[in-house]
């Protein structure tokens, strides 16, 4: 496995208290990102990347740092541009939460797979979003679009009902 993101530090200064769901989320995203990432600056310097992630009103800016501590690109994923997804996303894992308490594994196995797509179209969205900024792959798509949830659930309806 290689990773071009080496280390993530959270700026917490700007993020509201977090349930325990989204520590543990963004916990998983950030152990994944640093295991394995395919992640680029076009005509920038190469990783591995230190990135610090932070969150505002407008969404969740990440800035990238070479080795030295130069900062080799700054980009934001906004809320507005994510926020259907990421709403879509919460309320479809808060039906699986609820659904494994109760329901058939049939039904389990149909939320799971809706799940799994609407976490693949947010990391679609992720993708267009990053086009100039940086290039990466899906499966690190993916995982910024975790982590973007998870930093950014306190704005997204459903997200904190669990």
């Amino acid at each position: 496995m290689t990773a071009d993101i080496s280390e993530i530090r959270l700026d917490e200064s700007a993020r509201p208290e977090a349930t325990s769901r989204e520590a543990q989320e963004a916990g998983v995203a950030i152990f994944d990102l640093t295991e394995e990432s395919h992640l680029a600056v076009p005509g920038g310097p190469a990783g591995p990347y230190a990135m610090t992630v932070g969150r505002d009103d407008a969404g969740v800016r990440f800035v990238l740092a070479t080795a030295g501590g130069a900062t080799a690109a700054a980009f934001m994923l906004p809320a507005a541009a994510l926020a259907q997804p990421a709403k879509d996303y919460a309320d479809i894992c808060a039906s699986y939460v609820a659904a494994v308490k109760s329901l058939p594994p049939a039904r389990i196995e149909a939320l799971d797979a809706a799940r799994r797509d609407i976490h693949t179209a947010g990391a679609q969205r992720v993708l267009e979003l990053l086009d100039a900024s940086v290039t990466t792959d899906l499966a690190t798509a993916r995982r910024l679009f975790t982590l973007f949830c998870a930093i950014h659930a306190a704005d997204i309806p459903a997200a904190r009902a669990s």
